[in-house]
């Protein structure tokens, strides 16, 4: 990590808990000559990240060929508004995780991970729903990919600007930011007696300090 080296981690328990809070990754790897990144959802379980989709999705067609790919995942704590316009920066945790994935064949292995993706979304909700039945397991691909080579980057606390413009009378500090959950809104054909699960009604992502 060339560019403020110092705000580095490479612990692994740090990464982890940047993959476990995020929702949404972006994939990047080269298709024919040209790079490309998309974003994607994912879910860890252990030492592992997972991807999954349609069988017939070109990027996962390409990802399970070998090829190298950078997985990244951010969130955006706050905004950081210093004295100066240079200063202005932004609260923020992210994971890179580079390699090669490989695709999860066997079905009870895929079973497992697609569980990890229900739960990482929503957890409680893989006992609520219907499992995947043999057809469409065979018309969803998962890939693997190793936690080897990850990092993270952290940028935590108040804006640091130069020190005459200390003086300044300009407002500075932080807005901070977060994902918040609105009240569910019921798919128009549940049955009518059926309650909202609590896993729902309560449903929060974590929150980092500032």
């Amino acid at each position: 990590m060339r560019r403020y080296p110092t705000r580095g981690v490479y612990d692994r328990k740090a990464i982890e808990a940047i993959l476990d809070e995020g929702l949404v990754c972006h994939v990047g790897f080269v298709h024919d000559g040209a790079p490309v990144v998309i974003p994607t959802l994912y879910a860890r379980v252990g030492d592992r990240v997972y991807l999954h989709g349609s069988a017939a999705s070109r990027m996962l067609r390409t990802l399970s060929g070998g090829c190298e790919i950078c997985l990244t995942v951010t969130l955006v704590d706050g905004l950081v508004l210093a004295r100066s316009a240079f200063h202005h920066s932004a609260n923020y945790r992210s994971v890179a995780v580079f390699g090669r994935a490989y695709p999860v064949s066997e079905s009870d292995a895929k079973l497992v991970a697609l569980e990890a993706f229900s739960e990482h979304l929503v957890p409680g909700r893989w006992t609520d729903v219907r499992p995947p039945n043999e057809r469409e397991l065979k018309a969803t691909m998962v890939l693997a990919l190793a936690l080897d080579e990850s990092s993270a980057k952290i940028r935590t606390g108040p804006p640091v600007d130069d020190e005459a413009d200390y003086n300044s009378d300009t407002w500075a500090g932080i807005i901070p930011l977060c994902l918040r959950a609105s009240e569910a809104l019921a798919d128009e054909r549940v049955q009518p007696d059926l309650a909202v699960p609590a896993y729902v009604a309560n449903y929060e992502r974590g929150a980092a300090e500032q």
